[in-house]
């Protein structure tokens, strides 16, 4: 009787016409920035977090997290059509995708991929309702040096799934690490790293950081490349999959969401790990694995389930334990800390409206989709077709008024400059943002746990050894760095050996 009144009060909250509104608008302009290469979830909600300032909380994540899902439908679109990944995590989408529409199969391409993700999030968000009380009630027991070790096993997890070089993974860690610790220390009352301005004693803005890495530098990323984009020619018919279709698919589409969901729980995993292990299964399980990479359906739905679950599922670390298992997360954590609600294990007791109401506005949001994306596919094909000597404008645009806005400084709209200009050089050698935003937003609560846990240890370290959970949490994340150190200092005694 308790979750049902508990789902009651999410139906409510989320049923209300201004979070039906916030709702509608989230998944449209997530199902919009999908479309669109070059942007992504974590840019796009960047540009909205200060429009959230005024809305309550509830109102202010639902259109958050609807841009975040939204965005996994909108991105196979282009996928398919262009064979250009809209979203990171369509990538795996474009392999049969793009294959099928060059067979004249794009509409079940773009059905079967729209049922998919339908499919697989809201089957996904059945767990997340389940699950999320019991974490919370194991959660209560966890101390600081329990949450210190979780901060530092989900980084060291987050470094070693980083696509590309984990050195400079954990390079960019430490930069979010560094810049998390500007500002006046809590405790002393001390500034630190403020080198004498002003404006920084109350840190580095989470907003001016962010709208910087993944607005102005992707912008100025991308002024050096070829943007112009050619759509495929052929007539989109048959958006509804066929039985065969069909019968190929389901199997795609419940391993997809199955996968999608568990490699969603694990920092750094969520919607790009999710589709790349669920496109490597289907050519795995297939009797025909040989057909993968010509055109198969099964190529399509299983990513795009898997996609959609995983980012169902990111909400469960984040809203169960207050940690962030990607940079969307992790602006999400941001949107509700400004909002002064912190998650973590009593954030669903403390705040039910909140969770309850996210919960079950993404089934609307699920539903919204469907409805939307079939219909509007022809509109999104037009949609590609924007020049980026105008949208590229409007995005900076949109980044100087987001900002200045917040709190009215010219300082932060500098400061959001200097990290657009860094953003550009990180990704043009190839760093990644996620370590960095991670870092940043964990910093002061690894910070504060680690302190605490030395206080009630009063400066004994055996703390961090003597708790089973803390242990098995160091332990794990020794393995894990010792496996990428031993590797490189193998390569290093075979280069000095020739030499010898």
């Amino acid at each position: 009787m308790e979750f049902l009144g508990h789902l009651a009060l999410g139906f409510h909250v989320a049923l209300s016409l201004a979070n039906l509104l916030y709702c509608f608008l989230g998944v449209l302009f997530g199902t919009f920035i999908g479309v669109l290469p070059g942007i992504g979830p974590a840019g796009a909600i960047a540009l909205l977090l200060p429009i959230t300032y005024g809305m309550n909380p509830a109102s202010g994540i639902i259109m958050l997290s609807g841009i975040y899902y939204g965005a996994q439908y909108g991105g196979s679109t282009t996928s398919i059509l262009v064979n250009i990944p809209g979203e990171s995590a369509s990538v795996v989408t474009c392999i049969d995708g793009y294959q099928m529409a060059k067979q004249g199969r794009a509409g079940p391409a773009l059905g079967i991929a729209a049922f998919g993700s339908f499919i697989a999030g809201t089957l996904a968000i059945g767990p997340l309702m389940i699950l999320a009380e019991p974490l919370s009630a194991l959660a209560i027991q966890f101390g600081p040096p329990e949450y210190f070790t979780i901060v530092l096993l989900g980084l060291i997890l987050l470094i070693n799934l980083a696509h590309g070089s984990v050195f400079k993974g954990f390079i960019m860690a430490l930069f979010g690490l560094a810049l998390s610790q500007i500002g006046m220390d809590m405790i002393t009352g001390r500034t630190r790293y403020t080198f004498g301005i002003i404006e920084l004693q109350d840190g580095v803005g989470l907003i001016p950081l962010v709208m910087g890495l993944f607005g102005i530098g992707e912008v100025l990323e991308n002024l050096g490349k070829s943007m112009e984009i050619e759509v495929f020619k052929t007539k989109i018919k048959g958006l509804l999959p066929n039985l065969e279709d069909w019968k190929n698919s389901i199997g795609a589409i419940l391993r997809g969401t199955l996968l999608g969901f568990f490699l969603g729980l694990l920092p750094g995993g969520g919607a790009i790990l999710a589709s790349f292990t669920a496109y490597t299964v289907e050519k795995r399980v297939s009797k025909h694995p040989e057909r993968f990479g010509t055109g198969t359906i099964e190529g399509v739905a299983g990513p795009e389930s898997a996609n959609n679950a995983g980012a169902s599922s990111n909400f469960i670390p984040l809203f169960v334990l207050g940690f962030p298992s990607n940079a969307v997360m992790g602006l999400l954590l941001g949107a509700l800390m400004i909002h002064n609600v912190q998650p973590g294990p009593f954030f669903i007791s403390k705040h039910p409206d909140i969770f309850w109401g996210t919960v079950v506005s993404m089934y609307i949001g699920n539903v919204i989709l469907l409805v939307l994306n079939l219909p509007l596919i022809p509109f999104w094909v037009k949609v590609l077709k924007i020049p980026y000597r105008i949208l590229f404008p409007l995005i900076i645009l949109f980044c100087i008024i987001g900002v200045y806005s917040v709190n009215n400084s010219v300082f932060d709209v500098l400061l959001m400059i200097i990290f657009g200009m860094i953003g550009f050089f990180l990704k043009k050698f190839k760093y990644e943002m996620a370590p960095l935003v991670l870092a940043f937003i964990l910093g002061p609560m690894a910070e504060n746990a680690l302190r605490q846990s030395l206080i009630i240890s009063q400066g004994s370290l055996m703390i961090f050894i003597s708790r089973p959970f803390t242990l098995i949490s160091l332990m794990i994340a020794f393995f894990l760095m010792v496996s990428h150190i031993l590797p490189f200092i193998r390569k290093r005694r075979e280069v000095i050996a020739r030499f010898e």
